[in-house]
C-alpha cells in the first residue's frame, strides 16, 4: 500500500493571517482541500491521512459540511512540532495498518496544492528504486554560505531547494521516527538520513510551491489552472 501524510498542523504566522496558512480560501476552497484532492485523485495513493492541530478538529469538520467534502481520508493530531506531528501520522498508520516490506509512505506539506499526478507517480517510482527520496530543484539563484559580514559565493549547482512529497519505505521511516527529535531535523529525509540512509534526489516542479507568504496565494491561483 501507499499512503501518504499531508502535515497540516502549523500556525502559518508569515501570512499575516489568524488562520492557519492551509485553511485559508483558494479558489473557493480552503488549501489544504486542494492538497488532499491531489493525492485522492491519485492512483498511486492508498491511503491519505491528514493530520491536524486538535484545536482546529470542529472547525475543520464545519469546513467539510460547508464545502460537502467527503473524501476518505483519516485524522491524526498534530503534536508541538512537525517532526512530532509527522511521528503521530506515521503512528496512526502503524496503528491501524500492517506496514510491510511492499509499503511505502510519502510525507506533503498541508500547504503544498499544486502538485500534480504525474509528480505524485514520479516521486513513488523513485522510492520503489531508492527506498528514500526527496523531490528538488537546483538553485536558479546565486548562493553565498555565511553572516552578514563573513560569507563564502558557493557553486548553485551543489544547491538543491528541496520539496515534498518526500517518499521513503514504510518500515524505513516507521524505524527513522523512533529516534529521539534532533534539532537539525528540518524535514523528513534529514531524520532518516540520520539512520545511515543515502538520500536520492529527484527532480521536482517549480510549479509545486509551498503557499507561505501573502503573495503565493495570487501565484497559486494561477497554477490551478496548469496542473
Amino acid at each position: 500500500m501507499n499512503f501518504v501524510i499531508i502535515v497540516a498542523a502549523g500556525t502559518g504566522n508569515r501570512m499575516n493571517s489568524d488562520l492557519p496558512k492551509q485553511f485559508l480560501d483558494l479558489n473557493g476552497l480552503p488549501i489544504v482541500m486542494h492538497t488532499i484532492n491531489r493525492f485522492s485523485l491519485s492512483d498511486s495513493i492508498s491511503e491519505v491521512v491528514l493530520v491536524i492541530s486538535e484545536t482546529m478538529e470542529s472547525y475543520w469538520t464545519e469546513l467539510c459540511l460547508k464545502h460537502q467534502f467527503d473524501k476518505p481520508i483519516h485524522i491524526a493530531f498534530g503534536g508541538n512540532t512537525r517532526f512530532e506531528s509527522v511521528k503521530n501520522g506515521i503512528d496512526y498508520i502503524d496503528q491501524n495498518f500492517d506496514i510491510g516490506p511492499k509499503d511505502y509512505i510519502a510525507v506533503h506539506d498541508g500547504a503544498r496544492p499544486i502538485v500534480s499526478d504525474q509528480l505524485i507517480r514520479k516521486a513513488f517510482q523513485g522510492a520503489y528504486e531508492h527506498q528514500a527520496i526527496v523531490l528538488a530543484q537546483k538553485s536558479i539563484e546565486s548562493i553565498r554560505r555565511g553572516n552578514v559580514s563573513t560569507n563564502k559565493a558557493m557553486d548553485r549547482n551543489q544547491i538543491w531547494m528541496i520539496q515534498t512529497p518526500q517518499v521513503f519505505h514504510g518500515e524505513l521511516l516507521l524505524k527513522s521516527y523512533q529516534q529521539d527529535e534532533d534539532p537539525l531535523f528540518t524535514d523528513d529525509a534529514s531524520v532518516v538520513e540520520k539512520m545511515g540512509k543515502s538520500i536520492y534526489i529527484v527532480e521536482g516542479d517549480s510549479k509545486n510551491i509551498k503557499i507561505t507568504y501573502p503573495q503565493d496565494l495570487q501565484i497559486a491561483q494561477l497554477y490551478l489552472n496548469l496542473i
